[in-house]
């Protein structure tokens, strides 16, 4: 058994476990998946650097993989943000349910974010309108909102991992 070989598999199969650990948590509103996708492939960078194994393509699709990986680590508030205004929700509505919901996923769960920030965007719109339809558009502009974001960061996130599998295998 070559021992330099099977370090490298290892270090590629932990690498992409991480990577799709880091995919499959985009589901959940608070996890950084784009992020951790990124962080596994900054450790392999390091591991194949050390190994001498960089190439300039390696280190052009590495760079692409940290582009995408800051194009990510915005667009999520963009989208979000961009249908909660859409609805004419005012940004004092939208910090107080992105806060709320931030909080409830640290004590409850991440996945409580998902019930509990478009329940206070409705809350807080029912309680400054008195109107339950606008309130109501609030708090679906935010599950509206986080779809999008849901497909463009699985988007890029698959981009992201296909770049790495191309690193690695040419």
């Amino acid at each position: 058994m070559n021992i330099p070989l099977f370090g490298e598999i290892l270090m590629q199969a932990l690498t992409l476990t991480f990577m799709l650990v880091g995919l499959a948590g985009l589901l959940i509103p608070i996890f950084p998946g784009i992020a951790v996708i990124w962080l596994a492939a900054v450790v392999y960078m390091f591991y194949a650097a050390w190994s001498g194994l960089m190439t300039g393509w390696d280190w052009f699709l590495f760079a692409l993989i940290t582009l995408l990986a800051a194009v990510g680590g915005v667009i999520d508030n963009i989208i979000i943000t961009a249908k909660l205004r859409e609805t004419g929700t005012p940004w004092r509505s939208i910090g107080i349910g992105l806060a709320v919901g931030l909080v409830s996923s640290c004590f409850l769960t991440p996945l409580a974010a998902l019930l509990i920030t478009p329940l206070t965007l409705y809350l807080v719109e029912y309680l400054r309108l008195r109107e339950a339809r606008a309130a109501f558009d609030s708090a679906k502009g935010w599950l509206v909102g986080f779809g999008w974001t849901f497909l463009a960061l699985f988007a890029i996130g698959i981009l992201m991992i296909g770049f790495w599998l191309l690193w690695v295998l040419v």
